[in-house]
């Protein structure tokens, strides 16, 4: 009779599992793609017939990726849904993406969603064919499909932390200029939307970050949002102090009105002063860091030069007073 080891039946069961769970998504995919599929065949028909259909959008031909991109959107869609959607978007994660800067947060989650899902089947199901993993799951079984299911669950996160965090430091080092700007055309006699809409339009290149948030702000101001609502992404979303009272300055002069070149020469003069103090900061940092580097790389070349010649001439006359 043949023995099967329990552990080998549990690896090849977890190895169906993940193969199964794949194929469903597949085919989940497949499903959703054609009803997609119908429902935009159906809208075209009725658009045609009640002759309201742009004719420019549909002469132009789908691409391939347009295809992929909305059949992912569907599916991420799908498992956003119920408590399943709960798990694997949790508030941290709603937080990260707002802090993201993506303009369409919905497709932005559907993304965030069907990435954590397929990279985390996908990476428990791949670390258990890696070499070497048949020896540490007869000692420590599915272990390997543990790492790979918390490593795929992750990537997603820490690729938004990151994207956060870089943002975070843009907007810092754009701040100053965002400042003056605003005070320099507040100067010249514009109002709000069109200081607003100035750097927004023609200083984007400098300003990338809130040059973007701006965009954002404008459009949403223009749907019928309040001014502070419209800016309250911008105050809220990045957990900056000080772009949070520039955000709460222009709502109060948009309300009240009033002048704000003095205010904002004020915060302009405290944030360069800031700026500088910052910069002292990591030159010190920076030199404590080269000292060390100094001591393992100079400091072995200086004593050969130095003291090399001295330490010869020690050891020869060593060698002639032992010879003698």
């Amino acid at each position: 009779m043949l023995s099967w080891d329990p552990q080998i039946i549990l690896l090849w069961a977890g190895a169906l599992c993940g193969a199964a769970s794949l194929l469903l998504l597949v085919v989940w995919m497949g499903v959703s793609w054609r009803q997609r599929q119908q429902g935009a065949h159906l809208r075209r028909v009725v658009a045609h017939r009640a002759g309201k259909e742009h004719k420019q959008e549909n002469s132009r031909p789908v691409s391939a990726a347009e295809q992929f991109k909305d059949r992912a959107s569907s599916v991420g869609e799908l498992w956003l849904q119920g408590r399943f959607g709960n798990s694997l978007l949790a508030k941290e994660d709603r937080q990260l993406l707002n802090n993201s800067g993506y303009r369409d947060l919905h497709l932005a989650r559907h993304y965030f969603v069907l990435a954590r899902g397929v990279l985390s089947l996908g990476l428990a199901l791949l670390f258990n064919f890696l070499p070497g993993v048949s020896l540490l799951n007869t000692t420590l079984p599915f272990v390997a499909s543990f790492f790979g299911f918390a490593l795929g669950w992750m990537l997603p996160k820490w690729f938004l932390m990151h994207r956060a965090l870089r943002r975070r430091r843009q907007i810092a080092e754009e701040l100053p200029l965002f400042v003056d700007m605003l005070r320099l055309l507040q100067g010249v006699g514009l109002s709000i939307d069109q200081t607003l809409h100035t750097i927004e339009r023609d200083f984007q290149d400098v300003l990338p970050v809130l040059g973007a948030e701006l965009s954002i702000a404008i459009e949403q101001y223009a749907r019928g949002r309040t001014r502070a609502q419209s800016l309250e992404r911008l105050a809220k979303n990045y957990g900056n102090d000080d772009v949070d009272l520039v955000c709460r300055l222009i709502t109060q002069v948009d309300q009240h009105g009033g002048a704000m070149q003095e205010p904002l020469h004020r915060f302009g003069v405290r944030l360069r002063e800031q700026r500088r103090l910052e910069l002292k900061e990591r030159v010190g940092k920076l030199t404590v860091k080269m000292t060390g580097v100094m001591v393992l790389t100079l400091l072995p070349a200086l004593l050969i030069i130095t003291a090399g010649s001295g330490f010869l001439a020690l050891f020869r006359g060593l060698g002639r007073v032992a010879g003698g």
